[in-house]
């Protein structure tokens, strides 16, 4: 998926996201330029520096949803991060590379996952042998078919002669699952490992460091014995197994270079680092955050458990309500690194009433989904849809503007009852008309008092 055309990526990101064509645009101009750049010449790819963008819009208005899909729909390493849970260095909390390091452990747990599934087939023949050996030891074997039943039955055979058929045997009653309620002992490894966390201020907080890993064969392999039943062990074989397979230099190495070459990171509510004139007390690590954030824009070198990862290629985009401060407080280096700026455009009725049907999976849909489940087949009118729109919108102009989030306020207050009482109405049809929906939201519209503390 991550070489999609513009015009396709845009597509995908309609069948969710109602309006804000401009930023689709955008977006999907800078994720087909990460696959244009793969494909220059490898002299001038390394000249060839990330558009990095920033969303400005009011709340509630897809910035975040489009973060979502975007995630969804490439193959590019991507993270989200909200900018908030950042502080300067010095300060308590997190800091910023390790936005660079949680990506770098997401994308190694992938390459790893996607690794062992490619080995899955082999893992599978040698946990089957492992498997084998346990029900079956090499000096004792069972030839005759009532005595390979009292395997199945959990029994014990001893004394019985050689065969060399005995094996294929036990391992087609295997694959037939007749051996799935026997239980077998097997060791197995204990994951409750101790875990040193580093705390400096050089960023190494995120490195937990296992006593295993520091001290390698010192330490006696941590295992303990159990009884599983066959079909549980062969599961834990087939993971160990696959595991044994994968070569975690390779993986290490491929991760690395994917979040280099193709790294995305969201940066959400980045309008809340932008200290206020004259702040004091926490206000002061704001313009720090910064400050910090500009040698990982602009390109330099992380450190990790993995290696050194350069994040000269790494795409940001940042997003932000920017409802108190401007974009053009953010210090102007900062700025700089963030060469495109989009405006989301502010919601009215008619994006509430398609956001309310048109989406996959729109809200409308999961209100249906979730009453279909306790037997009530519930349906919404046209012109309830279009009511439920209005009032959004006119709720919003009347108390703080929300956007989108506003709909799904509305909808539990219109449907409240129906909700609740779902387990033990006698009604399996229920229409909400626009009657319904204003004498149920009639209230909460009209008295703005109820509307703030409601909604």
């Amino acid at each position: 998926m991550s070489d999609l055309k513009p015009s396709e990526i845009v597509k995908e990101l309609d069948k969710y996201i109602v309006g804000q064509h401009k930023a689709k645009r955008f977006v999907a101009i800078a994720l087909r330029n990460r696959w244009r750049r793969r494909n220059v010449p490898e002299g001038l790819r390394d000249e060839i520096a990330p558009k990095n963008i920033i969303l400005i819009g009011p709340t509630g208005v897809g910035k975040t949803e489009i973060a979502r899909r975007l995630s969804k729909l490439t193959h590019s390493p991507f993270i989200k991060v909200e900018a908030s849970k950042f502080t300067e260095v010095g300060y308590v909390g997190r800091d910023v590379e390790s936005m660079i390091r949680d990506l770098l452990e997401l994308t190694v747990n992938k390459v790893k996952s996607d690794e062992q599934e490619a080995v899955r087939g082999k893992a599978g023949e040698m946990a089957e042998e492992k498997l084998l050996d346990l029900l079956l030891p090499q000096s004792v074997s069972f030839p005759t078919g009532g005595e390979l039943n009292a395997i199945a039955d959990g029994q014990t055979v001893v004394d019985a002669p050689a065969s060399s058929t005995t094996r294929e045997k036990l391992r087609k009653m295997l694959r037939e699952n007749k051996l799935n309620d026997r239980t077998v002992d097997m060791e197995v490894s204990d994951r409750n490992m101790p875990v040193i966390e580093v705390f400096s201020n050089v960023g190494m907080e995120e490195l937990g460091i296992n006593l295993k890993d520091m001290l390698g064969g010192l330490m006696p392999k941590n295992t303990k014995r159990r009884k599983l039943k066959v079909s549980e062990a062969l599961d834990i074989l087939v993971q160990e197994e696959a595991q044994a397979l994968v070569d975690m230099e390779k993986v290490v190495k491929t991760a690395v270079e994917r979040v280099e070459q193709s790294g995305i990171v969201f940066l959400d509510e980045i309008d809340k680092i932008v200290g206020k004139d004259g702040g004091h007390g926490p206000d002061v690590s704001r313009e720090g955050v910064q400050r910090d954030l500009l040698p990982l824009v602009e390109g330099c070198t992380v450190m990790t458990k993995y290696g050194p990862v350069k994040t000269d290629h790494v795409l940001f985009v940042a997003s932000g309500a920017f409802h108190t401060v401007k974009p053009s407080d953010l210090i102007p280096e900062l700025q700089g690194r963030f060469p495109i700026r989009v405006e989301l455009n502010a919601l009215g009725h008619e994006e509430f009433r398609r956001i309310l049907v048109e989406p996959k999976n729109s809200l409308v849909l999961q209100y249906i989904a979730l009453l279909r489940t306790e037997g009530v087949d519930i349906a919404f009118t046209d012109e309830a849809v279009t009511e439920i729109a209005k009032i959004a919108q006119e709720v919003n102009e009347m108390t703080e503007n929300i956007g989108a989030r506003r709909l799904h306020t509305l909808m539990e207050c219109l449907l409240e009852d129906v909700l609740f009482d779902a387990p033990d109405t006698a009604e399996s049809h229920i229409v909400i008309d626009q009657t319904h929906v204003r004498e149920k939201l009639k209230d909460i519209k009209e008295d703005e008092d109820l509307s703030r503390y409601i909604l």
